[in-house]
């Protein structure tokens, strides 16, 4: 029987998915997110690239869509909406150091 190499996108979509449903576990959320993930892309490598797949999505998203929020040409609510996504971007990057060192751990189990 041929041994499964896994697939990054499904392992992108369970950290995703786990990460979300654990949001309020603080360090364990993540973690345990990219332990499923890295396990399910189906080793470290791929479990690597299933952690940045979806922070660099998500960065992208929050670049490209703040600017067409109709009222984000108003200073001051301009300025709170950079602000709040700028936020966004720490914690996304937050997020994905600890996304990678549960998908590195979870690669290894792989």
């Amino acid at each position: 029987m041929a041994k499964d190499n896994g697939s990054i996108m499904m392992g992108s979509i369970w950290m995703v998915i786990i990460s979300t449903l654990l949001f309020w576990l603080p360090v364990f959320g993540p973690l345990l997110a990219g332990f499923v993930g890295g396990k399910t892309a189906g080793g470290i490598g791929g479990g690597i690239m299933a952690v940045f797949l979806p922070a660099l999505v998500m960065i992208v998203l929050i670049v490209f869509l703040v600017p067409l929020i109709p009222v984000a040409s108003l200073p001051i609510i301009g300025a709170l909406l950079v602000t709040i996504f700028s936020l966004g971007i720490v914690f996304v990057a937050l997020q994905v150091g600890l996304l990678l060192i549960g998908a590195i751990i979870g690669g290894l189990f792989a």
